[in-house]
């Protein structure tokens, strides 16, 4: 191995915000939703028609949601599409000060 520096940077616990995305929080918090739909659907063996069939929510919309394509969806759609499915959405909101991403180099 070579004696090179490496920077490593601490994330901010959020990738979208890492990455400098416009709406960092929305889409985490989407991303979060979705992944709670994917394991629900999961958890009871339900393909993408399976769970249309249940909802009366376009099966496209579950193959979106699982390929992470969530452009499409806004927040209070992926919580109704929760609702749908049989489960209950609860929010914990934490609001904090942004703290500049930190540099070590190790």
């Amino acid at each position: 191995m070579r004696n090179e520096r490496v920077e490593v940077v601490r994330g901010s616990g959020n990738a979208f915000r890492d990455f400098g995305h416009a709406n960092p929080d929305v889409e985490q918090l989407k991303a979060i939703l979705a992944a709670e739909i994917i394991k629900m659907l999961d958890r009871e063996g339900l393909s993408v028609r399976g769970a249309h069939a249940r909802t009366r929510i376009a099966a496209a919309d579950f193959s979106r949601i699982r390929n992470a394509d969530l452009g499409r969806f806004t927040l209070d759609r992926l919580v109704s599409i929760i609702n749908r499915l049989g489960s209950r959405v609860e929010v914990k909101v934490k609001v904090r000060s942004i703290r500049p991403v930190q540099s070590v180099v190790a």
